[in-house]
């Protein structure tokens, strides 16, 4: 990534999953970029809304050319065709490999995100705990764990022979689930080892334990010991 690039600026940082995935693919791939954190209170206010008239988090600008991107699958597409010229995320162009990383993308933010998603709301964000919706989340979680196990049990990533932008897109759900949310149902790590495998493998490139370490302390920041325990 040459210097001359001006850096992009991510709103949301590493604060939630869907920031975070799109931290994930910056900081993998050595793009300068820069965080900005919207408070949630803020988010459906007038200002970040002319960004994102969806108000949610992230949204992404990039100054060398004035586009402005929200929704995090639309923009991890956008910065591994724009900024991976050496396919170090991704495959080239109408290879099998480069529709199968689609596919993977479209099935976490269409399969997992959501679910996992619902799972934290019902568990801690809803004023009544509704046992039943808790429980068809808590499921959707072990559905959509099952499919990558399966899948990881006979490969190391989830396509060719290389750790990519859908590997990445998974792992904030997927980390936060097996720390936070599944504990006090289910043992994830050890019902999924070849998820557990995989998190730990992805877990250990530099650039992506750059972005856990500091999802951490900007979590420990904002909720202190809660940061830390399980739901």
């Amino acid at each position: 990534m040459t210097a001359t690039i001006k850096p992009l600026t991510l709103y949301g940082g590493v604060l939630g999953p869907n920031p975070a995935k799109v931290s994930l693919v910056l900081n993998t791939l050595s793009i300068p970029h820069e965080a900005v954190y919207v408070p949630y209170t803020d988010i459906k206010g007038p200002e970040y809304t002319k960004l994102n008239p969806n108000g949610r988090l992230p949204t992404l600008e990039d100054l060398n050319n004035g586009i402005k991107l929200w929704e995090s699958g639309a923009i991890i597409e956008y910065l591994v065709e724009k900024y991976d010229p050496e396919f170090n995320l991704s495959y080239e162009p109408g290879t099998e490999e480069y529709y199968l990383c689609k596919q993977w993308l479209h099935f976490q933010m269409s399969g997992q995100g959501p679910y996992f998603g619902q799972a934290v709301w019902f568990m801690s964000l809803h004023p009544e705990k509704i046992e039943s919706c808790i429980a068809r989340y808590i499921n959707e979680i072990k559905r959509v764990s099952a499919v990558l196990d399966k899948h990881l049990s006979t490969h190391q990533w989830l396509v060719g022979n290389k750790m990519t932008y859908a590997d990445l897109s998974f792992l904030p759900w997927q980390e936060f689930a097996f720390e936070k949310v599944t504990p006090r149902f289910f043992a994830a790590k050890t019902e999924f080892p070849h998820v557990q495998r995989w998190i730990e493998e992805m877990s250990a490139v530099p650039g992506v334990k750059k972005v856990l370490d500091e999802k951490k302390v900007k979590n420990r920041e904002i909720y202190g010991e809660r940061a830390d325990r399980p739901m």
